[in-house]
């Protein structure tokens, strides 16, 4: 049957692949986000340009909406204010808005940042939170916001998912496809023997749409979502540069120095790397999808390697649409800073 959903951050990297799944369902979808909609599918969509944390906009954009899937965020590299009070207040904006309008489920995009530099792995839902940094934190607090409203009666999924990739992402991915692109190895932090999962943005709408439509005493829980098969971040990431093809390696680094090199450089605003990236990117980080396999019958399609890969040549074939962009956010390509200095050795 037929739904009307509203994404907030339906602008976003996320929120236009939800919006292409879902219309490719045959459903009716409402978009919410401070930034403009400039995709193709915008006369097929409702949009609402507005801020989350403003109450009128929030309440005109849930007219009429059976389900809300809230992945609208400020992400790490905003100032900690705007990841406050877009990340906690703005979730309580709409998730009480969503309860006052009678939605029947709220779908909250959380982040395995929740739980911060971890100790063992896998990762399960029940492990204890901690967050690393103003994200990490103001995720775990959306999380509570959420549990509240959980509490009052309505069906509230949260889903965890690893770092996803896929069509419309750049952020700190479009740094290493771009010295892919240009023939460059590329520096990984330690080993590289450690194991780093991720996650296909089309996987992560698979699961998101199955806690939209199973039975809602099953899917209001927490889930952690990932890719089932990944090996060593080295190996993964060099599947890129090998379909690149110009015969160039992942040229590991010794952590310490290298971790410290990056503190100082983002401490000096010359670097886009900030400390969640660097401190677990050589480190092992992920999580037992186990739960969402069995209670969700989650089934991802793409290894790590295949989302590399597949995103690397969504980046090729869509560089002229965002060559001499930046910014902030996941769907624009980050300022190298210093980095591109760097580039020149590799």
């Amino acid at each position: 049957m037929a739904q009307t959903y509203l994404i907030t951050g339906g602008a976003g990297f996320l929120g236009i692949n939800l919006v292409r799944y879902l219309l490719e369902r045959g459903h009716q979808v409402v978009s919410l986000d401070i930034a403009d909609f400039d995709y193709p599918e915008r006369d097929r969509i409702i949009e609402i340009k507005g801020d989350i944390r403003d109450r009128a906009t929030v309440d005109r954009a849930m007219q009429g909406v059976n389900i809300v899937i809230h992945t609208a965020a400020a992400l790490p590299l905003y100032k900690p204010e705007d990841i406050y009070t877009t990340d906690v207040v703005g979730t309580r904006t709409v998730i009480d808005s969503a309860f006052q309008h009678g939605v029947e489920r709220f779908i909250q995009i959380s982040s395995t940042a929740v739980y911060g530099i971890p100790d063992h792995h896998p990762l399960y839902e029940t492990d204890k939170l901690d967050g690393v940094g103003p994200y990490g934190k103001a995720k775990i607090e959306a999380e509570e916001v959420c549990f509240e409203y959980r509490a009052k009666g309505m069906c509230v999924p949260v889903i965890r998912p690893k770092s996803f990739i896929g069509p419309e992402r750049l952020g700190v991915f479009a740094l290493f496809y771009d010295w892919a692109k240009d023939g460059r190895g590329f520096p990984m932090l330690g080993s590289g023997s450690n194991r780093y999962q991720l996650l296909d943005v089309e996987d992560l709408c698979d699961a998101i749409y199955l806690c939209c439509t199973l039975d809602k005493d099953v899917v209001n829980d927490t889930f952690n979502i990932g890719a089932k098969e990944f090996t060593t971040m080295k190996e993964d990431y060099q599947a890129v540069l090998d379909y690149a093809g110009y015969g160039k390696k992942i040229v590991p680094l010794p952590a310490a120095p290298a971790i410290f090199a990056l503190r100082v450089l983002e401490a000096l605003k010359l670097s886009p790397l900030y400390k969640w990236v660097y401190e677990t990117a050589s480190k092992d980080s992920f999580v037992s999808i186990e739960k969402a396999e069995k209670v969700l019958g989650y089934q991802p399609k793409y290894s790590n390697k295949q989302a590399l890969v597949r995103n690397y040549q969504w980046y090729l074939d869509n560089l002229r649409s965002f060559e001499g962009q930046s910014g902030v956010s996941h769907r624009v390509p980050w300022k190298q800073g210093i980095l591109s200095l760097a580039k020149l050795f590799f």
